[in-house]
């Protein structure tokens, strides 16, 4: 009988998570997992021991070499060969940033969303958000509000915020790439590129109604493709089918609402990047 995998602690999510020449066109991409980018920065960057850095992701030391050996082969093989470098993915457990307010309990069968928020209005840059509002959403309604500050967090670290919150997804303006990406690896559902108030976004979220844009970015948000994509919590049966850079695919079966979590998890998120 095979042994039970061991999910890899992660203490801080990459910010920066595509690396590519300047002198080409990479036409190829090199997928490094993010516990491989942990161990590169426990080893590297904090010059721990193989033990010391077996004792913080919460794995075997042996289970270290071969992730940490793997990364490397990984870089190597981007800078020798010119191809683009993308952190994504993995058997990965994330250290929970302190949230330092009174947050609504969550009910078991909610659906919370995180709006990004200033006044009303969507905010249109996700790694400035200083406010967030969350919605918590049952049988296609809203059921309760709250707005939350950020605390100064950083781009960086705002992924972690809305895994502290249990948010299950997050409407925004434009987003980086990165963050994308984190998200996607933290099983937040995003729907970019929308406008507005926000009470209206999340009320046409909960109804499946919201148009967005899953192409947003920071330097073109708001902007819409064709019609646009509509989106909603109806029973999507917790759809996690990660397309490349942290895109998702959402089916609507029409069974009722989907929390997004899978018993037993206890938090281990396992993505296959591309």
């Amino acid at each position: 009988m095979p042994r039970p995998f061991r999910c890899r602690r992660i203490e801080q999510l990459p910010v920066y998570r595509s690396f590519s020449p300047d002198d080409i066109t990479a036409t190829e991409n090199v997928l490094m997992s993010v516990d491989e980018f942990e161990a590169l920065r426990l080893l590297d960057d904090e010059g721990l021991t193989q033990e010391a850095c077996a004792a913080r992701m919460n794995i075997a030391r042996t289970t270290v070499t071969a992730i940490y050996e793997s990364a490397r082969k990984k870089i190597a093989d981007a800078l020798v060969n010119g191809k683009r470098l993308l952190i994504t993915g993995g058997h990965c457990k994330y250290e929970p940033v302190e949230i330092h307010q009174e947050i609504i309990e969550k009910g078991a069968n909610t659906m919370r969303i995180a709006v990004t928020y200033e006044n009303g209005e969507i905010f249109q840059h996700f790694g400035h958000t200083g406010q967030f509002k969350l919605y918590d959403i049952e049988d296609g309604r809203i059921v309760n509000e709250q707005i939350i500050d950020t605390d100064g967090n950083g781009h960086g670290a705002l992924a972690g915020f809305l895994q502290a919150v249990k948010a299950d997804a997050l409407i925004c303006g434009g987003i980086g790439r990165g963050a994308q990406m984190a998200l996607a690896d933290l099983g937040i559902r995003l729907y970019a590129g929308v406008q507005g108030a926000a009470d209206s976004a999340a009320k046409a979220l909960a109804e499946g109604t919201l148009e967005y844009d899953p192409d947003a970015r920071c330097d073109h948000h708001g902007h819409h493709h064709g019609e646009g994509h509509h989106h909603g919590y109806h029973g999507d049966e917790g759809c996690h089918r990660h397309h490349g850079e942290g895109h998702e695919c959402g089916h609507h079966h029409g069974k009722g609402l989907d929390c997004g979590h899978q018993e037993g998890d206890e938090g281990c998120r396992h993505h296959h990047g591309e």
